[in-house]
């Protein structure tokens, strides 16, 4: 690795923390010595690049620090592709087209080098077999989520019963065979998690969440470990 990637990929490991990282992760991710990452972050920190720190307790780099990457290594490029395809094939059409505009903007600006791991990928993704069956447009909560807004749907149970619910959403989860809106229901006064393709309509509301921003998250991060129910 060419030190000025070794010095862009330093930056990188920093970047994607928000704790302090050790020397000895930083020297094994990038497979050189501690005595080369000690040379590295002093280099980095002479070029006056915001990193705070010392041997034994980790490094941090300060929040607000923008440096242009250099080009997408072939791994990246991969990994791109296939979160790109997947979120294609179980996502709704409006995030589906962004996902491929992504994937045609990394195409018209790597170099020729790179192309082949565009055109033929070496990993891919298991079609959908059962893509679940919605009736509603999921862009409308996306936008309710960063907006802070509430949301009034009428909801199908698995029992069949429908009813009318307000909820404060709080994210949109997706796996193989099913979509799930996590929120807070004012109705149950609790979070839930409430299945897309169950949702029979929905309606942003004008009325806020009165939470101050991040807290519903905060909460909903708090109880991520436990299962919740689906209604």
């Amino acid at each position: 690795m060419r030190r000025a990637d070794r010095l862009f990929q330093l930056i990188q490991i920093l970047r994607r923390s928000s704790r302090p990282v050790t020397a000895a992760a930083i020297s094994q991710e990038l497979e050189v010595s501690k005595r080369t990452v000690y040379r590295d972050i002093a280099d980095l920190m002479g070029q006056r690049v915001p990193i705070t720190g010392e041997a034994g307790f980790g490094y941090i780099l300060h929040p607000g620090f923008d440096m242009p990457p250099l080009m997408f290594t072939p791994d990246e490029i991969e990994a791109i592709l296939l979160g790109a395809k997947w979120v294609s094939s179980h996502s709704d059409a409006l995030i589906a087209t962004a996902a491929s505009d992504v994937v045609s903007k990394i195409a018209a600006v790597v170099p020729d080098a790179l192309r082949p791991f565009i055109a033929e990928p070496s990993m891919t993704i298991r079609p959908v077999q059962s893509p679940p069956n919605e009736t509603i447009n999921i862009a409308p909560i996306r936008q309710a989520i960063c907006d802070g807004r509430k949301l009034r749907l009428r909801y199908r149970s698995k029992a069949d019963e429908t009813t009318t619910r307000t909820v404060w959403p709080v994210i949109l989860g997706y796996s193989e065979t099913s979509r799930l809106l996590v929120a807070w229901c004012e109705l149950r006064q609790d979070l839930r998690h409430f299945r897309t393709d169950r949702i029979v309509a929905v309606e942003v509301s004008e009325e806020a969440i009165s939470l101050r921003d991040g807290e519903l998250r905060r909460r909903w991060q708090t109880l991520r470990e436990k299962q919740l129910p689906v209604r």
